[in-house]
């Protein structure tokens, strides 16, 4: 699983120890799981995908770790799902934004919003994963552990390659000094030993420094931080005179309602955005109605 996933489950594990007075998670079961999770909706007004999140990480204790079967876990006190409109940028609005961040900064947002990409997917890009002749690129291991393609913006070629030759000599630093491998993803790092050298498997955003893997303990060049990206993006928001409460994300909101205002088939967009099920990519249509599910106002005639 991803390191992030990994994270959000060790902390819930620890969480639902310690809130059953840190007994041993063998001697409970499904009512002290059920306890946790009504805690979590009712005490803690938890988000449903937070509660779901926990969930996950107590049942891959049980099944996978203590090798525990449970039975169904019913009678849980459901966290409420919310449904808010996703805050979306106009066009022009994107545009003030992209005008006020700069450098490395910049070329990461505007491949955000010309890709629809998460910013983490946007960070772990491989450099195999760019596509000049097709105009692609390949996002690996999205939400769900799934690979989709989405479009290369024609506009950040030039930009993109630049990046690709800054990032090729920092490489070739890490090579002449014995470093120059990067984290690889599952067992590849067995499989092919020699593969994390390869430039093919380099970030196409390197970070500026080495750092010691964790799990590994090795030195290589991760990517660079997304809180780095995030920072950035505060500022040129609030440069830009915006006062929407936008983030990073907001940018994928855009890309989506602005395709679909262009009157792109909603499918299509799923597809370029990963979603599973087309219902998640139903809320841009809210965004579409303009207020009053697109009714004119009779004080307009």
């Amino acid at each position: 699983m991803s390191r992030r996933t990994e994270t959000s489950y060790a902390y819930y594990i620890l969480d639902f120890i310690r809130f059953h007075g840190k007994r041993h998670p063998k001697e409970m079961g499904v009512e002290e799981i059920r306890a946790y999770l009504s805690h979590l909706a009712t005490e803690n007004n938890v988000a449903a995908s937070t509660q779901n999140v926990a969930l996950s990480a107590l049942l891959f204790l049980y099944r996978q770790v203590l090798k525990v079967n449970l039975p169904n876990i019913e009678n849980i006190e459901r966290a409420r799902r919310s449904r808010r409109v996703p805050v979306v940028f106009t066009r022009g609005e994107v545009e003030q934004v992209l005008s006020r961040a700069s450098g490395i900064h910049h070329l990461i947002l505007s491949l955000l919003y010309g890709t629809g990409m998460r910013l983490s997917e946007c960070l772990s890009l491989r450099v195999k994963d760019l596509d000049f002749e097709r105009l692609e690129v390949t996002v690996r291991d999205g939400k769900g552990e799934q690979d989709r393609r989405t479009m290369l913006p024609r506009k950040l070629v030039p930009a993109l390659h630049r990046q690709l030759e800054y990032a090729r000599h920092l490489h070739q630093l890490d090579l002449e000094e014995g470093f120059g491998e990067v984290e690889m993803p599952y067992a590849l790092a067995r499989k092919y030993p020699n593969a994390a050298k390869k430039w093919g498997w380099q970030y196409v955003f390197p970070a500026a420094h080495r750092s010691k893997d964790p799990s590994t303990g090795r030195v290589g060049r991760h990517h660079l931080l997304e809180h780095a990206v995030q920072r950035a993006m505060k500022k040129a928001v609030r440069a830009a005179g915006i006062h929407k409460h936008a983030s990073v994300h907001t940018l994928r909101h855009s890309f989506a309602t602005h395709l679909l205002e262009s009157g792109y088939d909603i499918r299509t967009v799923q597809e370029l955005l990963g979603h599973k099920d087309v219902k998640t990519t139903m809320i841009y249509t809210h965004v579409l109605n303009r207020g009053g599910r697109g009714v004119r106002s009779p004080l307009d005639s």
